[in-house]
């Protein structure tokens, strides 16, 4: 269990605050990155590369893209897909920042054999199962789906959040 512990504790850890003064979450920066090393990927292949749905994705970018770290156009081949790109700032954002937990989770990840990693898998679910939360919809590491944030923000301004 102490293994686990220090996953928790890296994962806890990895919110940032980049210059300038804004902060983003490590799996916001783990996103930053992967764009970085692959310009123009789409969301699909960006979920690929993140080991991460789509939808989730797609938040973590709408976020980057509403705090300019990110570009999101038309792809020229394919008018239904974006293609995401790093802004100026988004680049600055990740020069000076050491790699987060989870690209060092995913990388050590991938050095696993086929076998330990589909050993891995199925103990992970069989706890998850065991833990009765195998309905909970995953996400990235850390990173708060925008949907929790909004119903959370209106549950605390609301009137009748104020009466309870």
């Amino acid at each position: 269990m102490d293994a686990l512990r220090r996953i928790v504790r890296g994962l806890s850890a990895s919110a940032r605050v980049l210059p300038g003064g804004s902060s983003v979450s490590g799996a916001q920066l783990f996103v930053l990155r992967q764009i970085d090393a692959a310009p123009g990927l789409s969301i699909g292949e960006l979920a690929a590369r993140t080991l991460a749905g789509q939808s989730t994705v797609s938040e973590v970018v709408t976020r980057l893209v509403e705090h300019r770290l990110v570009a999101r156009r038309a792809s020229a081949t394919d008018a239904r897909q974006s293609e995401l790109t790093l802004t100026a700032s988004g680049r600055r954002a990740i020069a000076a920042v050491e790699p987060t937990t989870q690209e060092r989770l995913a990388t050590a990840l991938t050095q696993l054999r086929l076998d330990e990693r589909e050993t891995l898998a199925t103990a992970l679910e069989a706890w998850v199962g065991a833990a009765h939360l195998a309905d909970e919809a995953p996400s990235m590491f850390l990173e708060e789906r925008a949907s929790a944030k909004r119903a959370s923000r209106t549950a605390t301004s609301s009137p009748r959040a104020a009466r309870a």
